[in-house]
């Protein structure tokens, strides 16, 4: 019988639905800030949002180190267990392993293949680059166990160095959710063999990110959970089926267009944190919300301010989606600063955790289409 597979909060079993936890944790940048690290971790590994964007024959991923959201799945006979970022921005799944010799993999669970009775060496090797460093490892194939379910004969990275930054990141490893054509090693991504292997009962998975640190936040393969939209479904089709990629017509804010001006593209990226776009655009945008940017592209603002600063209006496809201040403006360490990053291209944006927080988005396969409503 074919399942829809959902990573939640909570656990509850039922005969074709399993939950699992998906949990919102302390971010490496909270972390680096507190222990005093986060300035010179800024100087040394700048913010390069656009290297996941730009292929090289190998998968390209990035990371602002603020990534958050994440779930545990297993790997092996018998099973191992990771903590992995479902990343919507990139295609493989890896984890670290015993090889690895990085201090990013000192303070993670290691993957040890001789400990799988399943486990088969692919022979290849894997490089992914990152927007702050790199992941060079191997490939080889095992069983990927994701919400009570088995994936059978999946291929995935083991790393052998990582990037410094992941030492202060939660999670383990990344499982990629966008396309097979922008696979390193043009592997078979994780839902595409769920959804050959008939584990799931449609080519869609749907995502609803929690604020404020809350429970809730899931992943759902196989379909929607209604409970966590209103309203309906707005569907857009994709511009390119490599990462969720959707026409964005413009950015505007009382009316007026401030970014994006004659349209560009934009991605959709539950692996990216902020709402990243052309360094212009962005300083418009935050100039216009009344907000100062530091030398690093940080933009600061008065925390009393944030009820009387303006929505922001993303027009995808003919359809508004709109971003109120108290969604856009996080507070940490040193205060209040806005979800808007520079660095994306003059064509390219990427909506990321601080869009998709406010619009639960589900990604159809078949369309294909990425579908937004209004986050309940």
């Amino acid at each position: 019988m074919k399942c829809l597979v959902v990573l939640v909060a909570l656990v509850a079993f039922s005969e074709c639905l399993v939950r699992m936890p998906l949990i919102k944790g302390k971010t490496a940048r909270q972390t680096l800030q507190e222990k005093g690290l986060w300035e010179e971790y800024r100087k040394k590994f700048p913010y390069r949002p656009m290297v996941k964007f730009t292929q090289y024959g190998t998968e390209p991923m990035t990371n602002d180190a603020d990534l958050s959201y994440y779930g545990v799945i297993s790997i092996g006979t018998p099973p191992q267990s990771f903590s992995v970022i479902f990343d919507s921005g990139s295609s493989n799944l890896w984890v670290p392993s015993v090889y690895c010799s990085s201090q990013a993999c000192q303070n993670h669970n290691k993957f040890n293949p001789k400990q799988s009775s399943s486990f088969q060496w692919n022979g290849q090797t894997l490089s992914i680059q990152y927007g702050t460093g790199s992941m060079t490892g191997y490939l080889g194939a095992d069983t990927v166990g994701v919400g009570g379910v088995s994936v059978t004969n999946q291929v995935f990275g083991l790393s052998q160095s990582e990037a410094p930054f992941m030492a202060s990141m939660q999670a383990d490893g990344i499982l990629g959710l966008a396309f097979q054509s922008i696979a390193s090693d043009n592997v078979v991504p994780v839902f595409n063999n769920m959804i050959s292997q008939g584990l799931v009962s449609q080519p869609m998975f749907s995502v609803y990110l929690s604020g404020n640190s809350a429970q809730g936040s899931e992943v759902v393969f196989g379909g929607v959970d209604s409970n966590h939209y209103t309203g309906q479904i707005t569907w857009i089709p994709l511009t390119s089926a490599t990462y969720w990629q959707i026409k964005m017509d413009s950015v505007s804010i009382n009316g007026q267009t401030v970014a994006c001006s004659g349209g560009c593209q934009a991605i959709i990226d539950t692996g990216t944190s902020l709402i990243v776009g052309p360094t212009s655009d962005i300083s418009n945008i935050n100039s216009w919300v009344g907000a100062s940017t530091d030398q690093y592209g940080d933009a600061s603002v008065n925390c009393q301010n944030i009820q009387s600063m303006p929505e922001v209006t993303f027009t995808l496809n003919g359809n508004a989606f709109t971003i109120p201040a108290s969604a856009y403006v996080s507070q940490g360490y040193y205060g209040c600063t806005t979800g808007f990053g520079q660095g994306g291209s003059d064509q390219l944006w990427i909506l990321g955790d601080v869009f998709i927080r406010q619009y639960y988005a589900v990604f159809d396969t078949q369309g294909p289409s990425i579908g937004l409503a209004q986050a309940a």
